[in-house]
């Protein structure tokens, strides 16, 4: 799973960056994706042992997101180790990943990084049913919530206690009302963590610019899949954003390649590819933490069986196990 090309890239972004390098990538290959989770932070932290005391330390970091309370252990974990802590984002750093940023005390965008809003959309036994699964909830989005009460009071005009008492109890009878609360706990969540993360930070910010960087990445323009280019991040939002300059930008590019490259990103993970005579086992990793000091996967490993019948056949595919393994 390692090869020589991989290794040369994080000796020369350490060897430039002066700091210990440690990626982690979350896969997003359709079938078998991955998120950011508690789980991560132990494996971290095994690398984080066998860096060298007082080193900077620099998170290569490729995710679309996850649980919303992971940041706070990592990023403190990564402070256990050093005095000066950055993220590197060659492309993707999503909701949670932005989370991470925020904790950073410099965020090292390449011209493809992407940042993105920090508003989760919350799932619960009380949501809504999904119309095209029984068994599953339909998630709601903690903006949308807040979008809807705002255009009632703006843009319909209302204002009134009566009027606007009315307008929540119609969204109530759709939504439940345990559920709303749930959106309500998940909100001052998410404001919270992300007050704390921002004042981390070994260069403390004022409290309105904390306050205008927490806003502009929840309810201000955008929607949750809204796409923050470097030059929004800095210029628009005030994160403490570096450019990469070109060598260090094409490093980073050609370092999250070569991770994309071996977890197949770009194509969705086909079980019947690994279908050898009626039955055959899989074993797919699906997420990296690596250091020049290790490696360590998160994998699936299933069973991919074919069904025939009369009138045709069927694969059936089941996933037994899924979880990190180190390998070096």
């Amino acid at each position: 799973m390692e090869g020589e090309q991989r290794i040369n890239l994080m000796q020369k972004i350490s060897n430039l960056r002066g700091s210990f390098l440690v990626c982690y990538i979350t896969g997003d290959r359709e079938n078998i994706n991955t998120r950011i989770a508690p789980d991560v932070v132990q494996v971290l932290y095994r690398h984080l042992e066998l860096a060298q005391k007082g080193l900077p330390v620099d998170l290569f970091l490729y995710t679309r997101g996850g649980d919303v309370l992971t940041p706070w252990r990592l990023v403190h974990l990564v402070r256990e180790y050093t005095n000066h802590f950055s993220v590197l984002v060659p492309f993707r750093a999503y909701s949670a990943g932005t989370l991470i940023c925020l904790g950073a005390d410099e965020i090292v965008m390449g011209k493809m990084g992407e940042l993105g809003p920090i508003d989760p959309s919350v799932t619960n036994a009380f949501n809504p049913q999904d119309p095209g699964n029984s068994a599953g909830r339909l998630p709601v989005s903690i903006e949308d919530v807040y979008s809807y009460l705002t255009l009632v009071k703006e843009k319909a005009g209302v204002v009134q206690q009566e009027e606007l008492s009315k307008a929540f109890r119609l969204l109530a009878e759709k939504i439940h009302p345990l559920a709303l609360g749930n959106v309500h706990r998940n909100w001052m969540l998410i404001r919270s963590m992300a007050y704390r993360l921002l004042n981390l930070r070994q260069n403390p910010m004022s409290e309105a610019k904390i306050q205008s960087i927490i806003s502009n990445l929840t309810e201000k323009l955008y929607a949750h899949n809204h796409m923050i280019s470097r030059q929004e991040a800095c210029c628009d939002i005030g994160l403490p954003i570096h450019y990469a300059d070109d060598q260090l930008g094409s490093l980073m590019w050609n370092l999250y390649e070569d991770f994309a490259r071996e977890l197949r990103l770009n194509e969705p993970f086909n079980p019947s590819e690994s279908l050898k005579g009626k039955r055959s086992e899989f074993e797919v990793p699906s997420g990296v933490v690596q250091s020049l000091k290790g490696r360590d996967y998160f994998m699936f490993n299933g069973l991919v069986e074919r069904q025939d019948f009369p009138d045709g056949g069927k694969v059936n595919v089941n996933v037994v196990g899924h979880g990190w393994k180190t390998i070096s």
